[in-house]
């Protein structure tokens, strides 16, 4: 499947070989979800400079993050005082972000931050598409 025939569209539960990197940079918008099973979703994400995910906390689902470009700081904690820096993490990081833990990234960098999010089981709607963090925010996600 060539790259522009699946941009910015969940492809659903089928199986899939896709161009992650290339799906990841291309990206602009603050969350676009590319694929979505019944137990696991991947979502491809664009954080501006000094922008952030946003302190979050998932009760029910465990998350990896993939960073393909860009530099971020990595905040977690299993309550929100505990919630603490857990360093830089660049193009070669992968975050593992267990169920009920506190947790938010940074962008630190000079570019926008390019990365991908797992999570298991999914967290969104299908097809969900945040062109900003305001939209992600007023939708409640």
């Amino acid at each position: 499947m060539d790259f522009n025939d699946y941009q910015n569209k969940d492809l659903g539960a089928k199986p899939q070989v896709l161009p992650i990197h290339n799906e990841v940079c291309l990206n602009h918008t603050f969350r676009t979800t590319i694929w979505t099973g019944e137990r696991l979703q991947v979502t491809v994400m664009c954080i501006p400079v000094g922008g952030e995910i946003g302190l979050e906390y998932h009760e029910d689902v465990d998350q990896v993050l993939q960073i393909e470009s860009g530099c971020a700081r990595v905040y977690m904690g299993k309550t929100k005082p505990t919630v603490r820096c857990y360093g830089l993490a660049n193009h070669s990081s992968l975050i593992i972000i267990p169920q009920k833990t506190w947790h938010n990234v940074i962008n630190v960098g000079h570019e926008p931050l390019k990365l991908y999010s797992v999570y298991a089981p999914p967290q969104h709607p299908f097809g969900t598409i945040h062109e900003t963090k305001l939209d992600s925010d007023l939708e409640g996600d």
